[in-house]
């Protein structure tokens, strides 16, 4: 077991050790925000056929060197037509946008610069070839737009269907195990005790989980035993992919996550040098992955952006520029002063914004690591490496929140 590790070697040693990554045939309506599990060639090429870009004229580019040039009209093209007009010398065809180019047309006249009179037509400005979108300019059969691991992104969708697809081979949603560990917790909607406080992560990380793809299962409350918390992981082991808990990992007598894993798990590493969210650990248990994230609220969500998400990102094949994450990585312009942290990364939160051609930031809750609050009022985490300050007007990396 390694103590005391930077993010970036926790990260290392967490991806050694992934979920099994399955396919799952669905139909395309259904797929938007999923992964996609093999490349997705195209049935088609795109466009099938040459066909027009604008409303208009389809022409020979030669017939039109002059404005005021009159043509005459043998027909219309529309889109869906099945019987299109030849074209030929002095002639012009109407066209839709969208549909095919006649034999002998090699330009488009759009319809704002022609007069139509009859059985002619005047053309009032240039004949313009751009304007014919040639078949397979945008894709050819058999190519491979989309690849394994892409996010299946509206767009994506849209493309999916145009390559002529119904149905696609995308990643199982992983079934993640969320347990919270603590005597002093209380479901929300419960009577409390008097010292005893809601229990508030198992929703905000099972929410988490499921903007990362995966689908939580939020087990009951495990008060401070070994043996129910033994109980609690055997069962998540069996039936789930990997495993989350809250709290129990830090140093203290109850800390029985950390006992547990110690005793009996397989655990690879235990403390972060960042701030918050110090004492998370990662091993398995009976096989499966398993996180164990701080108890405080922030730390646990601070720690999942930053560590969970692109562990549960790369087990799903997601791919670096088109996958799923938490945040992108910017630089901002601090508007006030931040202060780091000794020998620790510091995730200060944030709020960034766009003020002409920069983004800025500032503050506006107090940091403490149980205030959830302030991961509401902010839209960002600072990334000041360890034993750096900054000062007002500095530009520093940041995470920026999606």
């Amino acid at each position: 077991m390694e103590r005391g590790v930077s993010l970036e070697r926790a990260l290392e040693i967490a991806t050694q050790l992934s979920m099994q990554r399955n396919p799952e045939a669905l139909p395309l309506d259904q797929a938007s925000g999923r992964i996609l599990f093999d490349d997705l060639s195209s049935n088609v090429d795109d466009p099938r056929f040459d066909n027009s870009a604008m409303d208009g004229w389809a022409v020979r580019e030669g017939d039109c060197k002059e404005s005021g040039t009159v043509l005459r009209i043998v027909g219309t093209s529309q889109a869906g037509s099945t019987e299109v007009p030849l074209v030929g010398k002095g002639e012009a065809c109407s066209i839709m946008t969208g549909a095919p180019i006649p034999e002998g047309a090699d330009a488009i006249v759009i319809v704002e610069e022609s007069t139509a009179h009859g059985d002619s037509v005047t053309i009032n400005g240039p004949a313009r070839p751009g304007f014919i979108r040639r078949r397979g300019e945008n894709l050819t059969k058999g190519e491979r737009p989309l690849k394994s691991g892409n996010l299946m992104t509206p767009s994506a969708i849209s493309l999916a269907a145009t390559m002529g697809h119904d149905m696609v081979s995308v990643v199982r949603q992983p079934s993640i195990a969320v347990i919270g560990v603590g005597d002093e917790l209380t479901p929300p909607g419960e009577p409390l005790s008097e010292n005893s406080i809601y229990e508030s992560n198992t929703f905000g990380i099972s929410s988490l989980v499921k903007k990362m793809g995966g689908i939580p299962r939020r087990y009951a409350l495990i008060r401070d035993s070994i043996d129910d918390l033994r109980e609690a992981l055997d069962g998540a082991a069996e039936s789930c992919d990997a495993i989350i808990t809250s709290g129990g990992v830090s140093m203290g007598k109850w800390d029985i996550v950390r006992q547990i894993m110690e005793e009996e798990g397989d655990v690879k590493f235990w403390r972060i040098m960042m701030r918050p969210g110090g004492p998370p650990l990662f091993g398995s248990w009976k096989g499966k992955p398993i996180f164990g994230l701080p108890g405080n609220p922030v730390s646990s969500h601070v720690v999942f952006t930053v560590l969970v998400a692109p562990w549960m990102s790369k087990s799903m094949g997601s791919d670096e520029p088109h996958g799923s994450r938490m945040a992108n990585r910017v630089r901002v312009t601090m508007q006030e002063p931040l202060n780091g942290a000794p020998g620790k990364l510091c995730m200060r939160r944030i709020s960034i914004r766009q003020e002409g051609d920069s983004l800025v930031a500032s503050t506006s809750t107090h940091q403490g690591s149980g205030n959830i609050h302030s991961m509401v009022a902010h839209n960002g985490l600072s990334l000041l490496p360890p034993d750096t300050n900054c000062e007002k007007g500095d530009t520093i990396d940041a995470l920026w929140l999606s």
